[in-house]
């Protein structure tokens, strides 16, 4: 399957929680073991005015890393989070966000991944790191 064939299935009936943030995959690098999420944040994922609130930032990142993995693994695995590590590194004012993700190292039952979120103008927003347990198709 091509990366544009493996975008095209991960967009074909995305979760209501990517829906909602208005996020969808871009593109995804095999070869890189990197995928990117572009999504739009309005003002109702804000507080103080256009700052959007910091779960919601972690679910752009939790996206991204979850999709590397699904993408890697054609869609054979289910991710679910262990731990993650958010850094916030500058305030993220609403607008569009791209979200990459990519997997560090992955065993038969648990990933390592990482994720840098960027805003519309090029900016680092945060950053994460994540441990996943992969639960695999039985055969």
């Amino acid at each position: 399957m091509s990366s544009d064939e493996v975008v095209e299935q991960l967009n074909a009936n995305p979760p209501a929680v990517i829906r909602s943030l208005k996020g969808r995959v871009a593109a995804y690098a095999a070869e890189k073991r990197e995928l990117r999420m572009e999504f739009h944040i309005g003002h109702e994922f804000c507080h103080t005015v256009d700052i959007v609130q910091g779960g919601f930032i972690t679910a752009m990142l939790d996206a991204s890393m979850a999709h590397v993995v699904i993408a890697a693994e054609r869609g054979k695995v289910r991710v679910s989070s262990i731990d993650i590590n958010v850094s916030f590194l500058r305030p993220a004012r609403a607008g569009a966000f791209a979200a990459v993700g990519s997997i560090v190292k992955a065993g038969r039952t648990v990933a390592f991944l990482k994720a840098e979120l960027y805003s519309d103008k090029g900016e680092l927003v945060a950053t994460a790191t994540s441990s996943a347990h992969l639960a695999r198709e039985h055969r």
